[in-house]
C-alpha cells in the first residue's frame, strides 16, 4: 500500500486533488489509519487515479468523471472518449471562426476609435 504522498506522486495528481477525490467519493483510499488519518492506496487505485488523470486532462468535469465512474464501464470508454473528441473538435471550430472575426475586425477597423 502507498500513503498518499507516495501515491500522488506515481500517479500524477497531487495530494490535494487525491483528497477531494476521496471527499467526493471519486477515488476513495483503500484504507485509512484510524489513529492518525493516514490514506493509503493499492494498485487497483492506481489504475483508476490515472484513468482520472487523464479523463481531466481531456477535458472532463468532475461530474462527468463520477458519472463514468458510477454508470458506466470500460467497456464504454472509447465511445465517450470519441464522444469527448468530436465536442473538442466542435469547440475548436467554435473559437476559430472567433479568431477571424477578431482579426477582420481589427484589418477593417470597422471605424473603431478612427476619427476619418
Amino acid at each position: 500500500m502507498y500513503r498518499i504522498g507516495e501515491f500522488a506522486s506515481m500517479t500524477e495528481l497531487t495530494k490535494e486533488t487525491l483528497r477531494y477525490y476521496a471527499d467526493i467519493k471519486l477515488l476513495e483510499p483503500v484504507y485509512v489509519d484510524p489513529v492518525n488519518q493516514y490514506k493509503y492506496y493499492d494498485n487497483g487505485s492506481y489504475l483508476m487515479a490515472r484513468l482520472l488523470f487523464y479523463l481531466r486532462r481531456f477535458g472532463f468535469t468532475i461530474r462527468e468523471m463520477k458519472d463514468f465512474v458510477e454508470k458506466r464501464s470500460l467497456d464504454d470508454l472509447e465511445d465517450i472518449l470519441q464522444e469527448k473528441k468530436r465536442k473538442l473538435y466542435k469547440q475548436v471550430e467554435e473559437i476559430t471562426a472567433v479568431i477571424q472575426d477578431i482579426d477582420a475586425f481589427i484589418d477593417n477597423g470597422n471605424g473603431v476609435g478612427r476619427n476619418d
